[in-house]
């Protein structure tokens, strides 16, 4: 279970223990959750880009948002609460463990009518979804970021916001693919695939932020 990319800081350690330690701290059953997550090495988003996601999606407020990767749940509670009632919130696992525990989370934080858990790969699931979505998370297999990439893109609104987490891989993903080992050299070519594309298209605005492992804003040109 354990991720080694989320302890393999790509900023200064000390500016990255501050960031964690001392930005206002999530309280009740979620705070316990996220602590839990990380006592036991589960990788959810680490707490800098925790804060940052409650304050953009308290700026955006949307409506219908999209989330492609659930593990335990702990992302898709965070907006849930961070939002309140007004939103909904469809997210997408495929693999068995993560979706039993991340409905016994939901359950317990009082989300099940709020949170709809699509069970399959997303690679399926995408391409029957209507949208619009308001708002879209992406934190799932980053081989696949560049393959999600269209039908992300497909069911975003015109003024949506699409959120891309892990896309640094722990700072390596500008290395020669030499340098990279031969496990990880899919993921590095797809990554620098999907940054190449959302950087550069003409139709898309994007901005990268060295929250966690990397994390991409991407919004579409009108």
């Amino acid at each position: 279970m354990r991720n080694e990319m989320m302890y393999r800081p790509i900023i200064n350690e000390d500016i990255l223990n501050y960031l964690r330690t001392e930005q206002k701290q999530l309280t009740g059953k979620l705070g316990d959750l996220e602590a839990v997550a990380h006592e036991n090495g589960v990788p959810v988003i680490p707490h800098e880009t925790v804060v940052f996601l409650q304050f953009l999606l308290k700026q955006k407020q949307p409506k219908n948002v999209l989330e492609i990767g659930t593990a335990i749940g702990f992302s898709a509670s965070l907006m849930a609460e961070t939002i309140g009632k007004d939103t909904h919130i469809t997210t997408i696992d495929r693999f068995p463990v993560m979706i039993e525990k991340a409905k016994k989370n939901f359950a317990a934080l009082d989300l099940t009518d709020q949170v709809t858990l699509l069970e399959g790969d997303a690679a399926d699931l995408l391409s029957t979804l209507e949208g619009p979505y308001d708002f879209i998370f992406m934190d799932s297999a980053k081989s696949k970021y560049i393959t999600f990439l269209p039908e992300c893109l497909r069911v975003l609104a015109d003024d949506g916001i699409l959120m891309v987490d892990d896309i640094f891989q722990a700072g390596t993903v500008l290395q020669s693919i030499e340098e990279i080992p031969r496990k990880n050299r899919a993921i590095h070519r797809h990554l620098n695939e999907f940054l190449a594309e959302v950087t550069k298209s003409p139709e898309l605005t994007s901005t990268l932020l060295p929250l966690g492992d990397g994390v991409a804003l991407i919004s579409k040109n009108k």
